[in-house]
């Protein structure tokens, strides 16, 4: 019994820390998008710890996040401030994800908890953008010349809150979207593979 405990243990272990891998790779592939400001990257690092959430639980899809923001760490353009904010933001999406497919062990219930996660991945990135992203940045470039940046898009955008509320939220929660999205249409054919079957 504590043979096959001590095996799973392993490969719940083995299998965190290649997601965390993989994901560390996805962070690193990313890209602008039209519709934000050239600084704001769009990438699907959160897709390996949405799937590490739902097949070992929601302690392992934090795992994922931590493992690939400790890596990114290593290779900065943000002084750090970039890798925490994704770590909270990846934890508020992966967190009610894991925990409400553990109780509830259906599509539904996954796609529910994904849903819950991208919704507070969205609100949760109001408050630390405003209150410890960006008056950081502002430390590396004038909070006009961000705000600016943003205004060029659209110009009814007239401070940092409603640039934040306007552009960061919806596409923070879109970003969590297409995560789970994608995380449904691969998680049935890397299942077995992942839990050893």
């Amino acid at each position: 019994m504590n043979h096959a405990k001590n095996k799973l243990r392993i490969r719940l272990i083995v299998v965190t820390g290649i997601l965390g891998a993989i994901s560390t790779i996805l962070m690193m592939l990313s890209f602008s998008v039209p519709f934000m400001p050239s600084f704001i990257k769009m990438d699907f690092s959160e897709l390996p710890a949405l799937i590490a959430a739902f097949s070992m639980g929601p302690l392992s899809g934090v795992l994922v996040c931590l493992i690939k923001n400790v890596i990114n760490l290593t290779m900065t353009t943000t002084g750090g401030v970039g890798e925490l904010a994704n770590f909270l933001l990846g934890c508020c999406l992966v967190l009610p994800a894991g925990f409400l497919y553990r109780f509830r062990r259906t599509r539904r219930g996954a796609f529910l908890g994904a849903l819950i996660g991208s919704v507070a991945m969205g609100l949760v990135s109001l408050p630390i953008n405003y209150y410890i992203t960006y008056p950081i940045y502002t430390q590396f470039m004038p909070l006009g010349a961000i705000i600016a940046k943003y205004q060029a898009i659209f110009p009814g955008v007239d401070g940092l809150f409603s640039c934040l509320l306007i552009f960061n939220v919806p596409y923070t929660f879109l970003k969590g979207l297409i995560d789970t999205v994608l995380t449904f249409l691969i998680y049935k054919h890397i299942s077995p593979l992942i839990k050893g079957k």
